[in-house]
C-alpha cells in the first residue's frame, strides 16, 4: 500500500510567501514597469504581443546605458528580439565606424592549413 505524506502546511505556506515575493521584485524591475507602462508593440515592425508571446518583447535602452532606468520610462522603449537585436548591431556598427574600439580581446591570427595535404589525399584516393 502505499505512503500517503501529509503536507507540512507550515512548509506550503512558507513557498507561497516566498512566491509571492519574488513576483513582487519582479513587478519592481524594469522589465515588468515598462510592459506595464507601454502597449505591447515593438517600437520598430508594429508587431503585438499576447500573453502567449510576451516573452519575445523586451526592453530596449534607447541610450545603451542598462542602469540608467528613469521612473518614467523615458530611457526605454519595447522592442521584438529580432528588432532589438538588430537595433544592438547597428549600434556596434556605428561604434566601430566612429572608430572606438569595443572590448574584445585580441585574437591570434590562425596558421593551420586545412589544405596542406590535400594533394597527398587527393593522390591516394585516386590510387584505390
Amino acid at each position: 500500500m502505499p505512503s500517503t505524506k501529509i503536507p507540512d502546511e507550515a512548509r506550503l505556506d512558507r513557498i507561497v510567501a516566498e512566491a509571492r515575493r519574488a513576483a513582487e521584485q519582479r513587478e519592481q524591475g524594469y522589465r515588468e514597469r515598462a510592459l506595464k507602462m507601454y502597449p505591447w508593440v515593438c517600437g520598430r515592425c508594429g508587431r503585438e504581443f499576447t500573453r502567449a508571446n510576451v516573452r519575445e518583447l523586451t526592453v530596449h535602452h534607447r541610450n545603451h546605458n542598462h542602469d540608467d532606468n528613469p521612473a518614467d520610462g523615458s530611457n526605454w522603449e519595447l522592442l521584438c528580439v529580432y528588432c532589438h537585436d538588430n537595433e544592438h548591431s547597428r549600434h556596434i556598427d556605428h561604434v566601430r565606424g566612429a572608430g572606438y574600439e569595443l572590448a574584445a580581446p585580441e585574437q591570434a591570427p590562425a596558421t593551420g592549413n586545412p589544405f596542406a595535404d590535400l594533394k597527398a589525399m587527393l593522390e591516394a584516393k585516386d590510387r584505390r
